[in-house]
């Protein structure tokens, strides 16, 4: 499928990087979560092939900048909607997963006139507790790094969707192989997600899909809320999913974005 990789360069100095795979309008815009990449959605536009889709790899994450300066909320919403207007896209569907999603939503409220449509896998509006950011961090600062190949790394980090999703985008240095993410850049990121942003979320009129996994982050209570508190938004619990079932429910995933884009 054919694709070309483009970067833009944002007021701050950071680059984000992002790939587009060419294709029919209105383009599919697509955001991936903390410590993921664009790469993790490879596979999702190779099933929307006929329209055009961007994948971006949000500040801090891929091949964008990996120490970004500005890591608030706004500095991801605004280099979204700056890609998306530097692209000529128009009106865009716009897809998030995660950390994405929650991004995907503020820029839907913020610029409700540049989206089409609107899905957010596995979302929540409620924020958190800073102190599971700081968990997270944690969590990536045991990794050690370098790994010696990519079958070490396999090892350390264990074999599942997620964990060879981190692997296969391992980044080859003359020494070893090394995350294209920073514990501390993940920390200061997802501690900005934490606040809670029901404003937003409420003021959204754009047709909107959300699709929970049964074994994703949240309570039944929380997605509940979530939905409740939505103006015109449908919802879809993927079976046997886990927070990251773009990866380990596929097939389901696909069945139920192309059906509510419309996709060829």
């Amino acid at each position: 499928m054919r694709n070309i990789v483009r970067e833009a360069r944002m007021n701050d100095g950071t680059s984000v990087s992002y790939r587009v795979f060419h294709g029919a309008d209105p383009a599919v815009v697509i955001l991936h979560g903390l410590a993921g990449s664009s790469r993790e959605f490879f596979g999702t536009a190779q099933a929307l092939a006929g329209r055009r889709v961007v994948l971006i790899d949000q500040r801090g994450h891929g091949l964008s900048t990996r120490f970004p300066v500005d890591t608030s909320r706004q500095a991801f919403v605004d280099d979204v909607l700056h890609i998306i207007e530097a692209e000529g896209l128009g009106v865009v569907d716009l897809v998030g997963q995660s950390m994405g999603a929650h991004t995907a939503m503020l820029a839907a409220a913020l610029r409700p006139d540049l989206v089409r449509r609107l899905v957010l896998l596995e979302c929540n509006a409620n924020g958190g507790n800073t102190e599971e950011a700081k968990a997270v961090g944690d969590y990536f600062r045991l990794w050690e790094v370098p790994y010696a190949t990519r079958k070490t790394a396999q090892a350390a980090l264990g074999d599942n969707p997620l964990s060879r999703a981190w692997v296969a985008d391992l980044e080859e240095r003359q020494d070893g192989f090394y995350p294209r993410f920073d514990p501390e850049v993940m920390t200061r990121t997802l501690s900005a997600v934490m606040s809670p942003r029901w404003d937003e979320w409420e003021s959204i009129n754009t047709q909107t899909l959300v699709l929970f996994a049964d074994h994703g982050m949240f309570s039944d209570e929380q997605k509940d809320q979530f939905i409740s508190r939505g103006r015109n938004v449908s919802r879809i619990d993927l079976a046997g999913a886990t927070h990251d079932a773009h990866l380990d429910s596929f097939d389901q995933w696909i069945y139920a974005l192309k059906g509510f884009l419309g996709a060829r």
